[in-house]
Order: C-alpha cells, then structure tokens, then sequence
C-alpha cells in the first residue's frame, strides 16, 4: 500500500516526476502509483501541478500585490461567502483566512499598480461586508516555495596584498 503523504510530498518537490520515478522511491508498482493518483484527484486532495516562474526575468511588468481585507462576518456564512466573491476574480491567485489585524488575505496579479488599485476600489472595498483593505506591493522575490530566485553571485575582484 502507497503512503499517501510520501507520494504527495514527491509530488510536491516535483511536480513533473512520472509514476516510474515515483514508484521506484516508494518500492511500488507505476500502476498502482497512478491509481493512487487517480484516487487523490478525485477526492480532491491533489488539486493541480503548478510552475514557480521568474516573471522578473521574462514579463518585468508584472506586479504581485498583497491586499488584507478586513471584513463582518455573515450570518450563518461567517468569512465564506464573502472569500468565495473575492476569489472568483481571475487574478486573484490565492485567497485566505487569516488571523491577527485582518481577516482575508488576496494574492493579486495584473500589469500594473493602476490596474490593481482600481481593482481595489472597485470590487473590494466596496463589497458587502467588507470594512477596509491594505495593499501591499511585492518589491523582489527572493524565494518562493522553497525555490530561490537569485543566483549566487560570485565575488570576481582579485585581492591586492601590497
């Protein structure tokens, strides 16, 4: 029987990895390793594949903000309804409850820092529900997933003894 949790966690670091490569890391069959992964996507706990990407590198134009909401809570709904609103935006790429000052969390992507204001005030804060928004710009990634998006730099200068 396949370990549900050490198949994900190859899927995780890999995403790319087939069933072979996996199986032989597991000591189990291909088939049986696709079946698992089958089973996982129909119960929905693996949901998809993704690519860390260095936009930087190839689309500089493009502008990551985080926006905290701070929101009332619905009857009977709680955070739920109003997180399922925000979320359906296309790019909003994340959305999540939080703890601490605010409520939600919103990943959002768009060409430039126009575009996501008006985003901002538009559709956010003047949600149902919603009491005030804080929006912050990510400047430089550093590492994201566990990937670095920096090369190490190597010091070519030549000491000089004199």
């Amino acid at each position: 029987m396949i370990d549900d949790i050490e198949l994900l966690k190859i899927i995780e670091k890999d995403p790319r990895i087939t069933p072979a490569d996996i199986a032989v890391q597991l000591g189990a069959a291909a088939e049986e390793v696709e079946a698992e992964i089958d089973r996982l996507k129909e119960e929905k706990i693996l949901l998809g594949y993704t690519a860390e990407i260095n936009w930087s590198k190839s689309y500089p134009e493009k502008v990551t903000a985080l926006i905290e909401v701070r929101i009332t809570p619905q009857r009977d709904r709680g955070f739920d309804n109003i997180a399922k609103i925000l979320s359906k935006y296309d790019k909003v790429t994340d959305c999540y409850l939080m703890s601490g000052a605010f409520d939600l969390l919103l990943i959002y992507n768009d060409d430039s820092l126009k575009n996501i204001a008006e985003f901002v005030y538009n559709k956010v804060a003047t949600s149902e529900g919603v009491l005030s928004t804080a929006t912050h710009f990510i400047l430089k990634k550093y590492k994201s997933n566990g990937i670095f998006f920096e090369d190490e730099t190597t010091d070519d200068r030549q000491a000089i003894v004199l």
